[in-house]
């Protein structure tokens, strides 16, 4: 076994003795046929961000051949609310290097994620999936550099009140058991997530803590290590997919809604990010954060409003964004500071010696911990479209390279202070701020089109499918309607409960 397979939780990649990414179509077969896997289920992401599903029951060897080999047809229309019912089939063809043992099955199963494609069998221009790959290409080919990313999946348990051990209503940021009652759930959800391929960096309850309704309300968070964007976009699908279906079998609620009532904490989804090339993190130099990646801060703050669009896409999204909440309103960055949209968090950039130090009998010289340091936006939600939010990341480090002011902007909307501290108004008057609404978050996308689609990454399509989408909630006023309404409230935290 390398050094790559022996600790890895994916009973595939163990198998088969090489990295996910090298998987082939035999390398598959092989595993079918020796562990006796009798159904195959291709997975692919509709318009609504969940994880679709079609199931085959294995016939025989050309039978699997056929299907590893040609995929299958869709209903595009039914998937995707901008295809039209006259010219709907669409192919959808597996992507081995995605294949996992399904933790759910009572029979053996395998399931693959897909990428969809057109009549002409080239792939789908409008598919959330392949904007993000040729948004992803395009910055490889302007920069040089690839850009990974990591996910934080926030959610909220909910089951029936208990009595013992209750915990501290909004107190609950890394509690442990006994007053964690679903702490055993988030680490059994971690093992299925990480055996399907998911890239774990830890879980913890978070601070989300409350009852309503003889309900109680248990936030938890499950935190990703950086992968390429394409890989952390299908690792985020997956483990939805995972902590949902594992939910109903536990016989309880999951939910990623961004809120759920007033003056309780919400659910982000917050994205780290981080510009690589050859193996080396190229976000810091000597414990400092390098030109590159104040150029690529600038690109996510000139764009920010605009990312909601792919980040924040119901109307309970921007209950979230209040402030005095842990979330962010206003287009700024600093380093460890939680009131700032773009934060760059602790990174080990200094003397790393604390191992040593607290394990005197320790010898040696501290790691080089530099390729931790990421950048983290704290705006998306659970109601995001993950690929395209991926995408839209993407485009504006591409767009931060290219604006000549990127390193002044990054001057200019640096923060060192809590901008909601009322001493610090002033600088807080100097900000702009993110959207308010679904409706402004169109306009915002709106006036940012021609970015999108400057390098044919978007299609004109699809961003005006989403304009268009976001403008029919007709929510400019809706948090100033009901702030004062609970009951109003909670309709319309149940209208988008599954979001995602």
């Amino acid at each position: 076994m390398n050094h790559y397979t022996e600790m890895n939780p994916n009973p595939l990649v163990q198998y088969l003795n090489k990295p996910s990414e090298d998987f082939t179509k035999a390398d598959l077969v092989r595993y079918i046929e020796d562990h006796d896997i009798v159904m195959i289920n291709l997975r692919y992401c509709g318009w609504d961000g969940r994880l679709k599903a079609l199931n085959f029951v294995i016939n025989s060897k050309n039978h699997l051949d056929s299907i590893l080999s040609a995929g299958e047809r869709v209903d595009g229309s039914s998937l995707f609310s901008f295809i039209e019912a006259g010219s709907s089939d669409l192919y959808v063809i597996p992507r081995y290097k995605t294949a996992f043992l399904n933790p759910f099955s009572e029979v053996p199963m395998l399931d693959i994620l897909c990428s969809y494609y057109n009549k002409d069998g080239e792939p789908l221009a409008s598919s959330p999936q392949h904007i993000l790959k040729k948004a992803h290409d395009k910055l490889k080919e302007k920069t040089g550099f690839t850009l990974e990313a990591m996910g934080e999946l926030e959610y909220y348990v909910i089951s029936q009140k208990g009595f013992l051990f209750q915990a501290t209503d909004q107190k609950g940021y890394h509690e442990a058991d006994p007053f964690s009652k679903w702490a055993n759930f988030r680490r059994e959800a971690m093992y299925a997530i990480a055996q399907a391929g998911g890239l774990i960096k830890y879980g913890h309850s978070e601070v989300g803590n409350f009852t309503l309704d003889d309900l109680e309300y248990e936030q938890n968070e499950i935190e990703f290590l950086p992968t390429n964007i394409e890989d952390a976009a299908d690792q985020l699908l997956v483990a939805k997919w995972i902590l949902r279906t594992l939910a109903y079998k536990k016989g309880v609620t999951v939910t990623f809604a961004p809120k759920i009532t007033t003056g309780k904490a919400g659910s982000g989804m917050h994205i780290h990010s981080r510009l690589m090339k050859d193996g080396k993190n190229m976000m810091i130099n000597g414990g400092h954060l390098t030109d590159i990646a104040k150029k690529a801060i600038a690109g996510y703050l000139d764009l920010a409003p605009s990312l909601t669009a792919f980040g924040n896409i119901n109307p309970m999204s921007y209950f979230r964004l209040v402030p005095h909440q842990e979330a962010p309103t206003n287009v700024c960055w600093g380093d460890r500071n939680r009131s700032v949209l773009v934060r760059v968090p602790l990174g080990w950039s200094g003397k790393n010696f604390m191992a040593i130090d607290a394990n005197p009998k320790e010898k040696g010289n501290p790691p080089d911990s530099s390729s931790k340091q990421t950048v983290e936006l704290r705006s998306p939600d659970g109601s995001a479209d993950v690929y395209l939010l991926m995408a839209g990341l993407a485009i504006a480090v591409v767009h931060g390279f290219e604006m000549k002011d990127a390193l002044d902007y990054a001057k200019k909307t640096y923060v060192d202070v809590d901008i909601f501290n009322k001493k610090n108004k002033k600088r807080l008057d100097q900000l702009n701020k993110l959207p308010s609404s679904c409706w402004e978050s169109a306009d915002a996308l709106e006036r940012h089109k021609k970015i999108y689609l400057k390098y044919d990454i978007f299609t004109e399509g699809t961003l005006d499918g989403i304009i268009h989408y976001l403008r029919q909630f007709n929510d400019q006023h809706l948090r100033d309607e009901i702030k004062d309404n609970p009951e109003k409230l909670m309709q319309q935290v149940m209208k988008y409960f599954h979001c995602g």
